[in-house]
């Protein structure tokens, strides 16, 4: 029964907000989703107070290697892709589902037949008994959780909680099921990268038809990764980001870039090259020159970069995933060069 199934969803999130105190459970368990995956956040902090690690839908983030400061941000896939829409983990132990249902039916919110048919799925032996209780501590049920973003499709993981025993695969008709490739993906969308704020000489202002040099602080710009496991069943991937180019975009047609693509690629570790005295009369190897003055305003220069995502899980598994983007603009001050006649 899909509507009453959604109604006891949002009338657990009702409850998860309201609450001033959750009861501290295994990483698995309760305190990180209300029943049937509402979405709650459990973070450790390191001892710089850095937050390193935080569990979300059962899943555990490792982002001590993930891009850090106030300018970091979420990367853009360069396609269609998007990260798991919702997913399945293991949630619950036999009894803490007994914990979380019988209240649920005690309230008589949700009416009579359908808390006669989850009572007979869970209790009756149909095709549980008793929660499955002369299992416990060989394996768990899993339910659902949901991209805390809410995107489209996060409905679309509607099975009931079920039974896995410890070792076994989850059932083949269960689509998204954690698997590395998922926790891969997921780890994806927490991965954050610094700004791409690039360095510009002449700084502050250029002059019309002067080379404008650009770089990147070759340090800010190192590779970043984030690990996604899921202990209790000893599942992990690593999503890394690593930076492959940069694009530059002027902000006015009434200019030309260096490469003429705009796309500066990455050489020995490094995007684009420091400008240094003698180089005046040198074509930068990643730069901008603007053709008309900005006048009394700016122009806002965009700079892009790309990083390729590659992912390794448990098991030898591992692939490629989307490129990612992250820009950012920043204002230039372009200047008619003044010449005195005499």
């Amino acid at each position: 029964m899909p509507a009453v199934r959604e109604l006891v969803r949002v009338a657990t999130t009702i409850t998860l907000v309201c609450a001033a105190v959750f009861a501290s459970q295994p990483a698995f368990a309760r305190g990180e989703h209300g029943h049937n995956g509402d979405t709650e956040r459990n973070a450790d902090a390191n001892v710089n107070g850095d937050t390193v690690a935080v569990t979300v839908g059962g899943v555990v983030f490792d982002r001590s290697k993930n891009g850090s400061g106030n300018s970091a941000g979420a990367l853009t896939s360069s396609t269609s892709w998007t990260p798991p829409p919702c997913w399945y983990a293991p949630k619950y132990t036999p009894e803490q589902l007994q914990k979380e249902m019988e209240p649920i039916w005690d309230a008589g919110s949700t009416g009579h037949e359908w808390d006669a048919e989850q009572r007979d799925r869970y209790v009756n032996g149909h095709p549980y008994k008793d929660f499955n209780k002369d299992k416990t501590g060989e394996g768990y049920f899993w339910d659902s959780f949901v991209n805390e973003d809410f995107p489209p499709g996060w409905d679309s993981c509607d099975e009931e909680p079920f039974w896995v025993d410890q070792g076994d695969p989850p059932p083949a008709n269960i689509e998204n099921a954690v698997t590395p490739e998922i926790l891969a993906e997921l780890a994806y969308a927490e991965i954050r990268v610094p700004s791409t704020e690039v360095t510009l000489a002449p700084a502050g202002e250029t002059k019309v038809n002067l080379p404008t040099w650009a770089w990147l602080d070759a340090a800010d710009f190192k590779p970043v990764s984030v690990t996604a496991s899921v202990p209790v069943i000893g599942i992990s991937a690593t999503a890394t980001a690593e930076p492959v180019s940069l694009r530059i975009q002027p902000g006015t047609k009434d200019a030309v870039t260096y490469p003429a693509s705009g796309v500066c690629e990455i050489n020995d570790g490094r995007i684009g090259e420091p400008y240094a005295k003698g180089n005046a009369d040198r074509t930068p190897p990643c730069g901008v020159k603007y053709l008309r003055s900005s006048g009394d305003g700016t122009y806002p220069l965009r700079a892009t970069l790309t990083w390729k995502i590659q992912w390794t899980g448990s098991g030898g598994a591992g692939g490629d995933l989307p490129d990612g983007t992250f820009g950012a603009e920043q204002n230039v001050v372009v200047q008619e060069i003044q010449a005195v006649n005499r």
